[in-house]
């Protein structure tokens, strides 16, 4: 069934339900501090680098990628600069109020094991939430219009090599705040999962999950 078919409440829904999701997923892996999402670990790192808080480092991180999106696109969207914003505030402050009500949380207290299994389920969730509101395609966040443009604009269609170019930059962050604070954080086995198969992930949830949902006004 092709996007025009679906409604706009149901649209709606499955948005909401996506950045949901996503916050949640990335908020238990910052938590759990077993390994986030490369672009999540990032932020966390220049947020123990340099003692801000990690919603107002996602937010300032966030401005960046918005001003690449506008030059790989070579227009001035406004409106679609206006919705990453809006994204990004809304994105980055619920993950850091999740991550800090999730490290007093039950999950805290299992066991290694359990706890790692937690983490790469965030992954999974991260995968799912992408997949989502990448395919209705209303706003996302500057990361992930970043790797929309990407995918579509320089890989034919493929998430997987879409995302080792875009978490290039990322890598690079990393490796400076290293090279100052000397520590790393929020990058383990989370991360690896998440470099090796959050692509692929999301190539399947696009397939498999929420069929009604097809990607939609890729004008970039």
């Amino acid at each position: 069934m092709e996007i025009h078919d679906i409604s706009k409440l149901e649209l709606a829904i499955y948005f909401g339900l996506s950045i949901i999701i996503n916050s949640f997923g990335n908020a238990l892996t910052v938590a759990l501090n077993l390994g986030s999402p490369l672009w999540t670990a990032t932020c966390v790192n220049v947020s123990q680098t340099i003692h801000w808080s990690l919603g107002n480092i996602m937010v300032i991180w966030g401005a960046l990628l918005i001003t690449i999106n506008t030059i790989l696109i070579r227009k001035i969207d406004l409106k679609r600069i206006g919705k990453s914003i809006i994204f990004m505030v809304l994105f980055s402050y619920l993950v850091s109020w999740l991550s800090s009500i999730l490290k007093h949380s039950l999950v805290m207290t299992m066991n290694l094991p359990m706890r790692i299994l937690f983490d790469l389920f965030g992954i999974c969730l991260v995968s799912l939430g992408v997949s989502m509101y990448q395919r209705v395609n209303w706003m996302l966040h500057p990361a992930d219009d970043l790797m929309q443009i990407v995918r579509f604009k320089f890989f034919n269609g493929n998430s997987t090599k879409a995302m080792f170019a875009v978490y290039l930059p990322a890598i690079i962050i990393v490796a400076i705040t290293f090279l100052i604070s000397h520590q790393i954080v929020a990058i383990n086995i989370g991360t690896i999962f998440g470099l090796l198969f959050q692509g692929p992930m999301i190539g399947i949830c696009d397939r498999i999950c929420f069929k009604r949902l097809k990607h939609h006004n890729l004008d970039h």
